[in-house]
């Protein structure tokens, strides 16, 4: 992959046409492919992991069991390792005669052009095989979460516009070009996607998450692990499990929960994956679950995950997890400790760097406080996984394939390379600009939109001029490159205001910023409030801005107190809602807030959560009517600010009563999203009434798109169980299927409903079908359902394993086969 470009006095490459608008996006993608059968080791390499666990010393078996924090030199010469607040890394030189298992983000640590960041790494790779005395190399790993987090690498929407976008086909497209564009450099590992299913939404982590419903988490993170893996990159599942649970929506809070809450929500989406994707990694969350840390849970990280499901990767410690034991959780007394104890649970590697896996298990080995044999069980596991990129074959080559025709030794490689490998191609655009679209929710319209041709237009916020308004605290921009102003972006970012201009090019567009994001000065506010008067429509932009460790709203560590807008973005909109010039707001926001008086008041709404550098384009789209909206919400949107913790996914008891002042009912619930064209659901027939607890109850209906323009609409399937044994949830989403229609087109959709997809945790701690009634649930979301089909189950209650069936059958039948999350 090579661009055209020029080097600046940073160093690094300008960005060819940044300012140019990019290719118009593809149709969306069908469903999303099987994951590909993996090749078996060969006999070859297994015999050479036996033989190298035979012949290893304990400091060359517990050196290949953590990693070394270390970023790729902008100049191509080997990665430093890199200086944090945690602990003084070791040196390079201190960690090569043992070897070393893992590098840890040698693009998402400094800003380096891609050529000679893979320059870097290779010559790294070449001094850590010639550095121990098995040739062994590192496996490297990098960030994933919102694209490749290197610089110059595209920018996509964040983990809950994938929910948001309702396709598992578009995610796993996505998740393919990641894949390719870092194994291409010689990144072997991503650390994503997220599974945790959202409980509060005042966490600072709901923009990496991909929505409040485990089946959704489940079906889209299993599309990305498919593509990730299928381009051959070792997918990392995070964060097993319950972190999200934390509580009063703090990072890294305790966690209170009973068996099955975590049974029944917070692990499905893992267990999907683990069985149905292919991942070869998982990462261990940070927090305990009432008492019991994840990184020291052998029931949670072997008895389930390994000798329940299957599971035959590795487990990775999140980012100085193991450390937290003795410095957080305070169970352990020392590092020695706290290593024996994660590696006890079966955590194979500790990240980011050495540190408790290095002296302080190799003390606890020497003092007999930790057996081998379970080093020895840890060792084989990371041994394997190298085995299946082939680093241990005999005359392996470190040599990426994006540098593999660019004679990386020749004279003058630096300059002769920088600059020749494209992170971020027009087909990723493409890539980006249609998960874009399709995951922009139109929240309210009362006809205003589509904009017909208005002649002035105010264009008010503080995200309407904002290159990164669109970006999550994952991104290479955001995550890296707010420490590094002086060096240029990387990659195209336009504004809204930008794409506004392109999108209307006769309209004067008119930019007041009214208030920064979170600040308390209103003195913005009569500039914004003029503009507004003096316009057709005012075009208000809100939202976040994503950060680190509160230096943001929005992302880890930037936990909300409550869902009300930051700063005065909620008084500003007040104000010119009370002008009487039509308000059309657009949010850029990594969670949902409070809307107030707009949730009803404003002439429509515009939800896209940080929809990356394709994003502007793709809300300006949504307002000129050029898209015709097809997201819908992955989470709730609340009426009040004081009702968290609170999802759609809850018992009766938690939603509105006489016996309580506060009502929790959202002001737009799980799964809305409106449409420039409108949807009939007709001639339900249940062909399938009553079926035994091992059967399958099956039933149809006609979808018809009754407007004037091509749409798509999302079936959603619920489950509603009016009678169980365990309090259950109102109904939880079992299945969808995204229909798109040409005006006047209709089509039947089939459901088949196995009686596995209907079981839940019971009283004895077993997963069990019960007999009894049923309401299966067809809806345009889970507060607007169209179709109700009663049907029963019959015979004897039937208990279920982690072999039952996961998903209900939902599909078109003029086409044959399953879409969405069928």
């Amino acid at each position: 992959m090579t661009a055209n470009v020029t080097a600046n006095h940073t160093g690094l490459p300008e960005v060819p046409g940044a300012d140019a608008p990019a290719v118009t996006a593809p149709a969306p993608t069908g469903p999303r492919p099987a994951a590909p059968a993996r090749p078996p080791v060969p006999a070859a390499a297994l015999a050479r992991v036996d033989e190298l666990i035979a012949g290893m010393t304990l400091e060359e078996k517990t050196a290949q069991l953590y990693g070394l924090w270390a970023g790729a030199s902008p100049d191509g010469a080997e990665v430093a390792p890199h200086q944090h607040d945690m602990e003084v890394p070791p040196s390079l030189e201190e960690l090569l005669p043992h070897g070393l298992g893992q590098l840890t983000r040698p693009f998402g640590t400094t800003p380096v052009d891609p050529a000679l960041g893979a320059l870097s790494l290779l010559r790294t790779q070449r001094r850590i095989m010639a550095g121990n005395r098995f040739g062994i190399p590192a496996l490297a790993h990098d960030e994933c979460l919102a694209g490749f987090a290197a610089w110059g690498a595209t920018t996509y929407p964040v983990p809950l516009s994938w929910g948001a976008s309702f396709d598992p086909g578009l995610v796993h497209d996505i998740a393919r070009a990641i894949g390719s564009d870092m194994l291409s450099v010689g990144v072997h590992q991503g650390l994503a996607p997220v599974l945790d299913v959202v409980r509060d939404a005042r966490w600072g982590r709901v923009e990496e998450t991909i929505g409040e419903d485990p089946y959704l988490v489940g079906t889209i993170a299993t599309a990305y692990i498919q593509g990730l893996e299928s381009e051959g990159v070792v997918a990392t599942l995070k964060h097993f499990a319950g972190y999200s649970a934390s509580r009063a929506g703090r990072n890294l809070a305790p966690v209170s929960m009973g068996p099955r809450e975590r049974a029944d929500v917070i692990l499905p989406p893992f267990e999907m994956a683990v069985r149905e994707s292919g991942v070869r990694s998982v990462m261990a969350a940070y927090t305990d679950t009432d008492g019991l840390p994840s990184t020291d849970d052998e029931a949670l990280l072997t008895g389930l995950l390994r000798d329940t499901w299957g599971f035959t990767g590795t487990v990775v410690a999140d980012y100085f997890g193991i450390a937290f034991l003795k410095n957080l959780h305070a169970v352990a007394a020392d590092l020695a400790g706290a290593a024996g104890a994660a590696l006890g649970a079966g955590v194979d590697v500790e990240l980011p760097t050495a540190n408790a896996y290095r002296a302080p298990l190799r003390a606890a080995l020497a003092a007999g406080e930790v057996p081998e044999a379970v080093v020895d069980r840890a060792l084989r596991r990371v041994l394997l996984q190298k085995a299946e990129f082939g680093l241990l074959d005999p005359g392996y080559s470190p040599v990426p394939a994006a540098l593999a025709d660019a004679d990386p030794d020749g004279p003058d490689a630096t300059e002769r390379l920088r600059g020749t490998i494209d992170l971020d191609s027009p087909r990723n655009r493409e890539r980006a600009r249609a998960l874009a679209e399709a995951s922009a929710v139109l929240l309210r319209n009362d006809g205003t939109l589509p904009l017909a041709r208005p002649a002035r237009i105010a264009l008010i916020g503080p995200q309407a001029a904002t290159p990164t308004a669109v970006l999550g605290c994952y991104s290479f921009p955001v995550h890296v490159g707010g420490q590094h102003p002086g060096v240029p972006v990387g990659i195209g970012l336009p504004t809204l205001h930008e794409a506004l201009t392109a999108e209307f090019p006769d309209a004067d567009i008119v930019v007041a910023q009214g208030c920064t994001v979170d600040g308390p000065g209103t003195d913005g506010f009569d500039e914004a409030l003029r503009a507004a008067r003096d316009c057709d429509v005012a075009v208000v932009a809100l939202g976040d801005r994503a950060g680190l460790f509160g230096r943001g709203t929005s992302g880890e560590g930037c936990d909300a107190e409550s869902l009300a807008l930051p700063g005065v973005q909620g008084q500003l909109l007040d104000a010119l809602l009370d002008t009487g010039t039509p308000v059309v707001l657009t949010l850029l926001a990594g969670r949902p807030y409070v809307l107030g008086r707009a949730a009803e008041g404003a002439a429509a709404i515009v939800e896209a959560f940080f929809p990356g550098q394709e994003g502007p384009a793709a809300v300006a789209g949504v307002l000129s009517g050029r898209v015709n909206p097809s997201g819908r919400l992955p989470v709730s949107v609340p009426a009040s600010a004081g009702v968290h913790p609170a999802t759609y996914l809850a018992a009766p008891l938690a939603g509105a009563s006489d016996v309580s002042n506060i009502d929790p009912t959202p002001a737009f619930p799980f799964g809305h999203g409106l449409s420039y064209t409108t949807f009939g659901w007709s001639d339900l027939a249940t062909e399938t009434q009553a079926a035994p607890t091992d059967g399958t109850l099956r039933l149809s209906f006609t979808l018809t798109n009754t407007g004037e323009r091509a749409g798509a609409e999302v079936v959603q399937l619920y489950v509603h169980d009016p009678v169980a044994s365990v309090v259950q949830p109102v109904q939880r989403l079992i299945g969808y299927l995204k229909v798109a229609l040409e005006p006047g087109e209709s089509t039947r959709v089939r459901v088949a409903v196995p009686a596995d997809v209907t079981s839940f945790t019971g009283r004895d701690g077993r997963r069990r079908v019960e007999p009894g009634d049923l309401e299966l649930r067809l809806g345009a979301s889970s507060g607007d359902i169209r179709l109700t089909a009663r049907t029963r189950l019959t015979g004897a209650a039937r208990h279920v394993d982690h072999t039952r069936a996961l998903h209900a059958l939902v599909e078109r039948a003029d086409k044959g086969t399953g879409e969405g999350g069928a």
